[in-house]
């Protein structure tokens, strides 16, 4: 059994799934913060669930609200509404707004609970054993000619030349996921060089474990068709989180966990070769993911997917050497990713012309830009990931990471206090005033030296 709970709490999550496990001990609770997520995908049916548990409220967010949502997506799973109590007002409006089942949160009644959930459940198989029968299921099953009976259609994300891409809600794990999807081409001389590209990606991600690169939760294969079903990220891409504005440390710490990611690619001999802002993917959680590997090139392949002297990437990123169509290694991927940080420091790529091949002239001979004043301090992280020459580059993904992550310390580091402004030295006593006899007069003192204004503040510290 599969329960989705969608609730803030992490005290009440732990209080419910004691409750269940005494009737299921190998529940699979799947918890889902409202505030941390937010809004369910639109088209997602909750159908790789046996039900949903629905909290009535957190903070800036209303359970009746969803439940509202829930019930105008046709097929969704049944959802049991944890109200305040068992008869208050969002426990009544609820009912008529189709919950399966009304549980107030005050005091939970375990056998109440339990035999709602037993009940929904039987509700959510007979409904799944209809659906699969129905006209219906025939056409959400349908990726690109290949039936896929394991996923439901949401909907067509983009339609390449080699590839489709579609949303798609996964029964066996229970998400939405991304299905890629090209068909089985072969030719008289062998696989079709764009099959060998997509079954590549598969095994370059098949090795790979890294919290900052795609995860891939299935191959498969029909009689014309392969599709690759994968992560997918509700928040977007870099470049739409670049859109809304960045601070310098929020560059630098993506940055740094994409040189992680590369330094993961790099250690079982992958080359990237496409890094760029719509290549990097963000989650729920704010965390970044590295996606598409169809361009990237493996030391160990014995096929050569792509032919030499041929330019593969997008020229705004592509290192001088990738742009002249020479041998490349992992410092190639370094380029890009200084490419990529100047970028989100700045809001501008640091190279621009009006066709490809002058951009790539730009990154063989062009000075590199610098930055703003305000971030002058950073110029020699930049200097030093765009160096033309190969040699001058960090000797690995690491090496990046590493300086990258000396930068974000130090400008932890809290600023040493000023010193303190030195109080005005006390004026000299007055001269007393000359006697009546007559008598040289003294001559006057000189005035004293100002003394500082202890109003003033310190001078600034230069901008890190």
């Amino acid at each position: 059994m599969r329960i989705m709970l969608i609730d803030d709490d992490p005290r009440y999550r732990a209080l419910l799934r004691h409750h269940i496990s005494c009737a299921w001990p190998d529940v699979d609770l799947v918890s889902y913060n409202p505030r941390v997520r937010g809004p369910l995908t639109p088209g997602f049916l909750a159908q790789g669930y046996s039900v949903v548990l629905l909290d009535h409220e957190w903070k800036g967010g209303s359970g009746l609200d969803w439940l509202k949502d829930f019930h105008g997506r046709e097929g969704f799973a049944p959802v049991i509404f944890l109200s305040a109590e068992d008869e208050s007002a969002d426990a009544v409006e609820a009912r008529a707004t189709g919950a399966f089942e009304v549980i107030g949160k005050a005091k939970i009644k375990h056998t109440k609970l339990n035999d709602a959930i037993k009940r929904a459940a039987d509700e959510q198989a007979k409904a799944q054993s209809r659906w699969r029968m129905s006209a219906g299921a025939k056409m959400a099953q349908d990726f690109a000619g290949a039936r896929l009976k394991e996923f439901r259609r949401i909907e067509l994300i983009a339609k390449g030349s080699v590839s489709e891409l579609f949303l798609a809600e996964s029964a066996t794990h229970g998400n939405v996921v991304v299905l890629k999807v090209t068909p089985a081409i072969r030719k008289e001389s062998g696989v079709d060089q764009s099959m060998e590209r997509f079954l590549q990606e598969f095994e370059i991600l098949r090795e790979i474990q890294h919290p900052n690169i795609v995860r891939i939760y299935d191959l498969g294969v029909t009689d014309d068709h392969l599709f690759l079903a994968m992560e997918h990220f509700a928040r977007g891409d870099l470049r739409k989180r670049m859109s809304e504005g960045l601070t310098a440390r929020q560059s630098l710490e993506y940055a740094r966990d994409l040189a992680h990611a590369l330094q993961a690619i790099h250690e079982v001999g992958i080359f990237h070769r496409d890094l760029k802002p719509g290549n990097v993917m963000l989650r729920d959680d704010g965390s970044i993911a590295l996606i598409d590997f169809g361009l990237a090139k493996h030391v160990a392949l014995k096929m050569e997917v792509t032919d030499k002297g041929l330019i593969f990437g997008t020229p705004h990123y592509m290192s001088p050497e990738q742009g002249h169509g020479k041998e490349i290694d992992a410092r190639s991927d370094l380029y890009a990713l200084g490419v990529m940080l100047f970028e989100m420091l700045t809001g501008k790529k640091p190279f621009d012309a009006e066709n490809h091949m002058a951009i790539l002239v730009h990154h063989a001979k062009a000075p590199i830009p610098k930055l703003p004043e305000r971030l002058g301090p950073l110029q020699p992280l930049i200097d030093t990931l765009m160096a033309k020459d190969v040699a001058d580059r960090p000797a690995n993904a690491d090496a990046a990471a590493k300086q990258i992550d000396a930068i974000l310390v130090a400008q932890s580091a809290p600023e040493p206090a000023p010193t303190p402004t030195p109080a005005p030295a006390p004026a000299p006593a007055p001269a007393p005033a000359p006697a009546p006899a007559p008598a040289p007069a003294l001559a006057p003192e000189p005035a004293p030296e100002p003394a500082p204004d202890s109003t003033s503040p310190p001078p600034a510290e230069p901008a890190a």
